[in-house]
């Protein structure tokens, strides 16, 4: 075993063994030494502007979290002239921060300012608190800013500018009185500030804090202004010295422990995974507090995961199962509800067999309750009718990858893409989808010379962003990663090793590429041949590359072709197999790649493995003690099909809005009517509940265990937050109820039985279990039985019997375009703040305040051409149907490109336009292929983007906190000259 690279440090006399080049203070903090730190965070690194840090190295006073060990580095943190400059530095921040801590809502054990004078053992400050003239900032709908509370350490504005990457914070130094500032100083509510809740996370004290927190958390801070002022100047008299208020203040904060619940959850929103503690206090949220122990997010937090769970106590919450009595729904008790399911099922299996029931599960339920739903179409029905909504989105790029490289997941981690050298994005609006992700793409973009391609219709944020950025003709991107391709192997600069080594099939390929020259490529996309050379040079020539995709690709007739040319390019170009490379197609929601991975699949049991599989079945079918159907059931396109052919008569939805979600829901809403039974499981009374026969009232993640499982194939739990909501239930319990009425008692008492039943049935979960999920400890799938999981895929060759990827040949042909009458092309795509239909985020006042409605994006010169100016209003009108929505003019899309946010379920729907038409291998509905024509309704209007949303604020970006503007001041003295100088 090689010996691991040290360095020897010498603190206080005693020697360390440092990492070379390792923070000295993050040396100083695996000693038993106390060094008071406030502006420095292991999560942001130093910032260097609290100066609270100084130490004496090799005889002169610094600061440690600027300092990088050395090997022979002396430090002494001990001497009276180190403390002393350590309390001069103490005393400004107590200058610029006025304490109340028994009267503070931040007083929760973690207020860094309290702790660290706490441990200093400060009694008494030489400097006083003085006031800024600055007023409170209370103008945003999610945290508030207290200029008087401010210690100007610069977090906020470090992870604002370099972790988040949305550049609206900056500190300026050139006031008299320095403060924080958004964009050009104007109002929280007036900023480009896009509310991920970070500047909070990370601020020290109560300067930034949510606004849930206010008149919440403390037992004296529920008061108005004046008499919390009052309360203030009291305990500032009454506790004199540091001691006796540190010591009250404690004991306040010890009582906050027993009516505070701190739970560990995972977003319920993108499939970024994010994982934080929410602070409840019984049923009101108080606060997300996302931490570095977070696996795929570290601190951050988008505004949905932050500061988006009003939904849980909607007032519109089901609370009681309803049945169809005529044209009415009649409340009922649960008893009544599970037994006329269970009856109707029987009944309709009984008489027209089992495949005439199909069964739809949730993404955002929890793989748990994924197992147990296709465990009641296939033990207790009989049938493989059974799908989830990545049909709707990346069944195309799991089936492009099972092609190529065996296993339909990302590659690597999040990690990888963040350290990748060549980053391309392809059809996703990656900074909206996936904005936790996406900040991490931005970091390495910004900071550290990661190379940004984007290839999209719409020169979204990331697009802006990118070194080079493409809008290739829509549903072409096949033809231009294919000559891409071909270029590379024309020009030998293949991975030739990786090639004879790891991959299949190559002369059949090779042959396949043949039509795919960079004329042709260019002549269909519209990218030049030069620019495409240029690409396919950088390809070859990057060290690693990361393709991220995602709905842009999947949605089209060739979705899985265009997911497999992806992968084709990565294997020629060896970028699997190493870290930051791979192919990464990002799941849309929280838990879409878990539903999938736990056998919600018309083809697939548990684990992604064959129906047909003789072998597999017998497993499932000694479990289970029943025979199984082998062949492949029906997918939610087809099901569809089948109600209007008069084959299928009964369907179970759990948790998807499918009368809005699926594609041409004219359609898809009369095949509902058509029904003999219908069953909707779900939080609120949706579109889709509004057909069914029986609605029950299911609970959201808040308010369950289980686990999700993110679009980098980790696996994490969830806690239980809250209680259900009285009269609903957890999804796995009521399926339970269901397979117990129907002669199946399945006794699971707790989600782990559960998972420790899928892990006992599916290899892909072998070692998952709880206990080793505990907290925030996540495993990443294939999982062997000890419990070794995979964060990088294929370091042992990839999953088929020679552990080779295979080559898979393609052809191409354009399949989709306007016509002279239908002349403009619909783009269609999420929104930061809203989530897919927008049941759960239109239920947030403070997001609907500044959203309130999605829009339709037209190009200036489209405007221009038809007459029509901002907030006007248009009819877009396609073969299957019409929507109706206001305009905004934006240079994101070009010429006879539109843009309708997916995020609305109302008469601006996409889903009013889109058809039948699918991906030709996965049924994944062609949303991206819809043209249109152009009705303007009305020529001008109030604009659909309001004054305080973000888009209209102007950020400034900026290296970090830019401290050195500080130093320069006339008013500022390096604490530790001070002290020199003063002897």
């Amino acid at each position: 075993m090689l010996e691991r690279e040290h360095t020897v440090v010498t603190i206080n006399g005693n020697e360390y063994l440092a990492d070379p080049g390792q923070n000295l203070l993050d040396l100083l903090n695996t000693t038993d030494e106390n060094v008071p730190q406030i502006c420095y965070n292991e999560s942001l690194g130093p910032i260097e502007t609290c100066d609270t840090c100084i130490v004496q190295v090799n005889g002169e006073l610094t600061r440690a979290c600027g300092m990088k060990v050395e090997a022979g580095m002396s430090v002494q943190t001990q001497l009276p002239h180190v403390h002393k400059a350590q309390k001069e530095s103490l005393d400004r921040i107590l200058e610029n921060h006025e304490l109340y801590c028994t009267v503070c809502d931040y007083n929760n054990g973690a207020c860094e300012i309290h702790n660290t004078m706490a441990e200093f053992g400060l009694e008494h400050q030489s400097r006083p608190f003085e006031p800024k003239p600055y007023n409170r900032d209370d103008s945003g709908s999610f945290y508030r800013y207290d200029p008087d509370q401010c210690i100007l350490c610069g977090r906020c504005v470090e992870v604002c500018q370099d972790i988040q990457v949305n550049e609206t914070l900056t500190i300026d130094w050139e006031r008299q009185k320095p403060r924080v500032i958004w964009d050009n100083d104007v109002p929280i509510d007036q900023s480009s500030c896009v509310n991920c809740g970070q500047c909070s996370t990370v601020c020290p004290c109560n300067a930034m804090m949510e606004t849930g927190m206010e008149g919440e958390a403390g037992f004296l801070t529920d008061q108005q202004p004046g008499i919390l002022k009052s309360m203030i100047e009291l305990t500032k008299k009454a506790e004199t010295g540091y001691g006796p208020l540190f010591t009250v203040s404690d004991t306040e904060a010890a009582m906050r422990e027993d009516r505070i619940k701190k739970t560990k959850t995972v977003c319920t929103y993108c499939g970024v995974g994010c994982s934080f503690d929410v602070w409840t206090k019984d049923r009101k949220v108080l606060k997300v507090e996302p931490s570095a122990q977070s696996p795929a997010n570290g601190i951050s937090t988008c505004v949905k995961g932050k500061f988006g769970w009003d939904y849980v106590n909607s007032d519109e919450r089901l609370t009681k199962p309803l049945i169809r009595k005529g044209d009415l729904f009649e409340e009922v008790e649960w008893d009544e509800a599970i037994s006329y399911v269970a009856k109707r099922f029987n009944e309709i299996k009984a008489e027209k067999g089992a495949d005439d029931l199909g069964f739809i599960s949730s993404s955002k339920a929890t793989n748990e309750e994924s197992f147990l739903m296709q465990k009641l179409a296939r033990q207790i029905i009989g049938t493989n009718n059974i799908d989830n909504c990545s049909r709707y989105c990346q069944t195309p790029a799991t089936m492009g990858l099972f092609r190529t490289v065996g296993y339909g997941g990302d590659s690597g981690s999040i990690d990888d893409i963040a350290n990748s050298n060549l980053v391309i994005t392809i059809g996703s609006n990656t900074a909206e989808s996936h904005p936790v992700l996406a900040s991490r793409i931005k970091r390495s973009h910004k900071l550290f010379d990661q190379k940004l391609f984007v290839f999209d219709l719409r020169k979204h944020e990331m697009g802006k962003r990118a070194d080079r950025f493409y809008s290739p003709k829509s549903g072409s991107d096949l033809a231009w990663l294919s000559a891409v391709t071909k270029y590379i192997l024309d020009e030998g600069l293949e991975d030739k090793q990786f090639l004879e080594e790891w991959v299949n099939g190559f002369d059949e390929y090779r042959e396949s590429l043949e039509p795919f020259t960079m004329e042709y490529a260019s002549e269909l996309t519209g990218i030049p041949k030069s620019e495409l050379i240029e690409v396919a040079e950088e390809i070859a020539h990057s060290n690693s590359v990361a393709i991220c995709w995602a709905m842009g690709v999947t949605q089209h007739m060739r979705g899985s072709d265009t997911s497999t040319a992806i992968s084709n390019l990565l294997l020629i170009t060896g970028n699997y197999r190493k870290p930051g490379a791979g192919a990464y197609p990002l799941r849309g929601h929280n838990n879409v790649q878990g539903c999938s991975d736990f056998g919600s699949m018309p083809n697939f049991f548990p684990g992604y493995e064959a129906t047909t599989d003789d072998e597999v079945r017998n497993r499932y079918e000694d479990k289970w003690g029943v025979e199984l159907p082998a062949e492949f059931g029906k997918d939610n396109h087809q099901m569809i099909e089948a109600i209007h052919a008069g084959n299928l008569s009964a369907m179970y939805v759990i948790g998807e809005d499918t009368g809005i979600v699926d594609a041409n829901i004219n359609y898809v809403t009369a095949a509902f009517e058509k029904l003999d039974f219908f069953v909707v499981q779900d939080l609120f009374l949706t579109k889709t509940a509004e057909y069914a026969d029986v609605v029950l009232p299911a609970a959201p993640s808040l308010e369950k265990d289980g686990t999700f499982t993110n679009t980098e194939r980790r696996i994490q739990r969830l806690y239980k937050s809250l209680d259900p909501l009285p009269g609903s239930k957890p999804d796995w319990e009521i399926l339970s109820l269901i397979a117990k009425e129907m002669g199946y008692d399945w006794g699971y008492e707790h989600p782990a039985e559960i998972m420790e039943e899928a892990a006992s049935l599916a290899p892909l979960f072998a070692g998952v279990s709880y206990d080793r999920l505990e907290g925030y400890n996540s495993l990443q799938w294939p999982v062997a039985e000890d419990g070794t999981d995979q964060p990088l895929l294929f370091l042992d060759g990839f999953p088929f019997e020679d552990k080779k990827a295979q080559l898979y040949p393609l052809q191409f042909e354009l399949e989709y375009d306007t016509t002279e009458e239908y002349d403009l092309h619909v783009n269609n795509g999420r929104l930061l703040e809203h989530f897919h239909e927008g049941n759960m985020t239109y239920k947030s006042k403070g997001i609907t305040r500044k959203t309130p409605t999605a829009w339709i994006e037209v190009s200036e010169e489209l405007a221009e051409e038809r007459g029509l100016n901002e907030g006007g209003t248009v009819k877009l009108i396609s073969e299957a149907g019409e929507a109706t929505g206001v305009v905004t003019i934006t240079d994101r899309v070009k010429g006879k490109e539109l843009f309708l946010p997916l995020n609305d379920n109302g008469k601006s729907a996409v889903n009013f336009l889109t058809d039948n038409r699918v991906d030709k291998d996965s049924n994944t509905p062609a949303y991206k292929e819809i043209a249109v024509r152009m009705e303007v309704v009305k020529k001008e209007g109030k604009s659909p983007i309001r004054s305080n949303n973000h888009r209209r604020g102007n950020p400034v970006p900026q290296i970090s906190v830019q401290v050195e503007k500080k130093w320069e001041r006339d008013d500022y003295v390096f604490p530790g000259n001070q002290v020199n100088k003063n002897g």
